[in-house]
Order: structure tokens, then sequence, then C-alpha cells
């Protein structure tokens, strides 16, 4: 009786002694739940939606798809940029992916190498001899040249390029080249020039290769060749024999879905956002129109349309044969797997878009883009979009997607200032008489006149590129001298 009473004083004692202290631990435990679940309310809906630090994981195991099964990607690679052909987007992916990886740019000492005279390795930046640098990547402007490539780049080297409509081609190089070419300066219109183009092109005369058959010269073959099956076939058969993917910038993201499985990438690594877009305006109007809408001077006919492809006969007839094998390598993979993954690849760019980029993913003018240092270079007779970053981003998402938006020519600055610190690359001395010299890393700028207004920009060999309107497009990395 007596131990059975002091067990239970014991318990009752032991019970209101600690009461206090389960009152202080449950509390405890409601608010830091309490706590925790508005912390996670709060920072998923009302600070940073839909940018989480995940978002840019390379590798990932998400991002590389069960499809794409144990193959190991390529890193060898050999790009050939044709123009206006949404291949600066694509560089922008070669760029990306080597940067992460800390793969070896073969780049030029300018921007492109001596172009339009075709490739020879001595343009390639550091080369010292064949195969004594081991190079990853090459995909800058060139005539396509077989054996001087092959000095440069590993045998393993995975060989691919893009092709465009030779009318939507000839559209936008009239745009873009208006000033550089003298046929097209010539001409009042492109329709103008498509009604007789012979009025206007001289083959003598230096950049008129941006006028004709522009993807064949690309591809290193006579642009100018009188038009005849036999030599259209050797042509073809040519590319087809050193490419081993041909590209369609009107599919792109199907493209894009090829170049991933051949390459054996991460979903990421295809993922992109439009470069160098051209603004479709009238003369009379401001702001972002439809693709619909063209500026006057490059407005077609359906008749001048046809007489372009005549005019491109040999672009056009290279187009139809690989647009036919790119369909024919579509069926091989699948047409309803190729649209899942296409599906795939769009929502992926709409996630990006959204925790990347100011106004819903949309490109802006030049002038609008805050940071300088990101504004596309300008040339022709329409203005060159680019994008502005969303204000708020973490250090690895902001780095991410500025990797995404970066423009061509800073991007290969950036990667040639890596590769050759600027310690090593003292800019050239020699100008010509009057001229202002322009220093941005490795790049030669020369005004045309007295005035600075007009900047015309030469590769090492004194090849003209682009033209800007004036200094005010330049980044604030450029230097005077």
């Amino acid at each position: 009786m007596v131990f059975r009473r002091s067990a239970r004083r014991m318990r009752w004692l032991g019970c209101y002694r600690l009461r206090p202290i389960w009152k202080a631990v449950l509390v405890f435990a409601v608010i830091a739940f309490a706590g925790q679940l508005l912390g996670v309310i709060f920072n998923k809906s009302w600070v940073q939606p839909e940018r989480p630090r995940s978002l840019f994981a390379f590798p990932s195991e998400n991002s590389q798809g069960s499809s794409l099964g144990s193959c190991q990607p390529h890193t060898h690679i050999m790009f050939l940029k044709t123009h206006k052909t949404a291949s600066s987007t694509v560089l922008n992916m070669l760029y990306r992916f080597g940067e992460e990886r800390g793969l070896k740019f073969a780049l030029p000492v300018g921007y492109q190498f001596g172009y339009p005279l075709p490739f020879i390795a001595q343009r390639v930046k550091g080369y010292r001899g064949p195969h004594m640098e081991d190079f990853d990547i090459i995909g800058n402007h060139m005539r396509f040249n077989k054996p001087e490539v092959e000095k440069v780049m590993p045998s393993d080297t995975f060989y691919f390029s893009i092709l465009r409509d030779p009318v939507a081609l000839a559209e936008s190089s009239y745009a873009y080249y208006k000033n550089v070419a003298p046929a097209f300066r010539r001409a009042k219109g492109l329709g103008d020039f498509a009604d007789n183009p012979h009025k206007y092109y001289d083959p003598r005369l230096r950049n008129n290769h941006y006028a004709r058959n522009l993807l064949w010269f690309d591809f290193g073959l006579d642009h100018n060749a009188n038009f005849s099956l036999p030599l259209v076939k050797r042509g073809v058969a040519a590319v087809r024999r050193n490419f081993k993917l041909i590209l369609l910038s009107e599919y792109f993201d199907h493209s894009m879905v090829l170049l991933r499985h051949a390459l054996c990438w991460p979903l990421d690594a295809v993922v992109s956002f439009s470069l160098n877009a051209r603004q479709q305006v009238s003369s009379v109007r401001s702001g972002w129109v439809g693709k619909a809408a063209l500026p006057a001077p490059l407005a077609l006919t359906d008749e001048q349309r046809v007489k372009l492809r005549e005019w491109n006969s040999l672009d056009w007839y290279l187009y139809q044969a690989f647009n036919l094998t790119f369909w024919e390598e579509i069926d091989r993979f699948g047409r309803s797997r190729m649209e899942a993954e296409v599906a795939l690849l769009r929502n992926r760019r709409e996630v990006l878009a959204r925790a990347c980029l100011r106004d819903g993913g949309r490109p802006v003018e030049a002038s609008r883009i805050r940071d300088k240092t990101i504004r596309p270079f300008q040339s022709g007779l329409v203005k060159i979009l680019g994008y502005e970053l969303q204000p708020g981003l973490d250090n690895a998402t902001w780095e991410a997607c500025l990797r995404m938006i970066r423009p061509e020519i800073q991007y290969k600055d950036l990667l040639d200032l890596r590769q050759f610190p600027r310690a090593q690359q003292p800019p050239r001395p020699d100008i010509a008489a009057g001229g202002i010299q322009v220093v941005r890393e490795s790049l030669i700028l020369r005004t045309e006149d007295q005035g600075g207004k007009r900047l015309v920009e030469k590769d090492w060999d004194g090849t003209v590129m682009l033209r800007n309107q004036s200094l005010e497009h330049a980044d604030s990395r450029v230097r005077f001298r």
C-alpha cells in the first residue's frame, strides 16, 4: 500500500514538474512549423517565382533524357556557320557548351576566318602546325575548305551545318548587307534587284557573293557557275560527304532535336533564344510587328520570288536536296517521337524565358537594353534585336541566363580573352591615315569618314564584315586610340 501511494505520488510529481516543459516544447514546434510554412509560401509565391537555382543544372539527369541511352557527348565539333540561317543562335549553343565544360575553341584572329577567302589553318589564333594544338570546337564564319579544317580539328570531329530557303535568305541578306554588297547597294529594293539581277551584279566586285548563291559559296563551291544537273549533283554529293548532319532554319526546333541526339547532348544545351533577329517594321512605323510586315525595300511579289529562286538556282537545288534528307531523318527518328521532343524543347524554352528575360521573353531594340555590354551589333536596313535579363536573379542563374543572350561578338571576345589573356595580344599599331582606331579585345573598327558616324568592321586580312550606325552601339569595353 505504502509502495503504491509513493509510486502514484512520484508519477504525479514528475508529470506536474514536466508539464511546463511539454507546453514550451509544443509551442516552440508550432511556431517553427508555422514559420517554415510561411517562408515556403512567401519565397515561392512572392519573391522569385519559377527561378530556382536548379534551372541550369549541367549536366542534369532529367535534361539528358532516357532516350539518349548511355552515349557519350561529342566534344569535337565543326559547325559551318552559313550566313543568315539562324547560325548565330547555333553558335551561341556551341559557345555555351564549350565554356561550361572548359573546351578549347579554334578562334579567328578577328571575327571571321579571313572570309570571304577560303579557310586556311593559319587563320586560327594560336595555330602552330597540323594537330600541334588540341582544339575542340570551331564555328566562326569561314568559306569551307575541308583539307585545311582537318589540319586544325581531330579526326573524330562531328561536322554539321544549316540551310535556309534561298528566297528568305535573300531577303535577310539584302537587309543586312545592303551597304556592303555593290549589287544590293545599286538596287532600289530587293524586288528591283530580282527583276533584273544582271543589271546590278558584277561577279568581279568584292562582297557581291552576298547577292548570289550565298550558301553554295559558304560551302566552298563556285557560286557563279552556270546551273547544270551534273554540277549540282556533284555539289550536293560533296556536302553529303563532308557533313554528317544538315539542319534547316525553317524547322529550327526539329533541327535541334536531331542535333541533340546526334551529339548526345543534354536538353538544356540545345535550348536557345533567337539571336540576331531582325525587327520587322515598315519605314513609317516603329515598334515590334509581325514577320508578315516587311520594310518596303524587301517587299516581293510572287513572280519576283520565282525569279530569286532562278537567280539562286544552285542554292535552291541544294536546299531541296537536303530538305528531302531532313525529313527522311525525321522519319527514321519517328514523327510522333519528334513531336513529343519538340514540345519538350519548347516548354523548356518557355520556362527559361520566364526565368531569364524581361518583357515576357520578347526581343527588344538594342537602345532599350540598359546593359550596353550585351547590345547586339547593328547593321543594314533594319534593327537587330536583343534581350534584357530579369532583375533579382541569383548569381548562378544570372550567369547561365547571360550566356544564352550574350551577342556573338561579345561572346567571342570573352572566349578569346580567356584563351589568350590581354597581356599577350597588344593592339596593332597600323591604321589608315585619318581614321580612328577602336580596340575591343582583338576587334579593329575603322571609320569611313572623319565624323565617326559610320563604322566598318574589318577582319585581320582587311575583309569588310559589318557596319554600324554610330559609336553608341559599341559596348563599354571599347577603347579609343
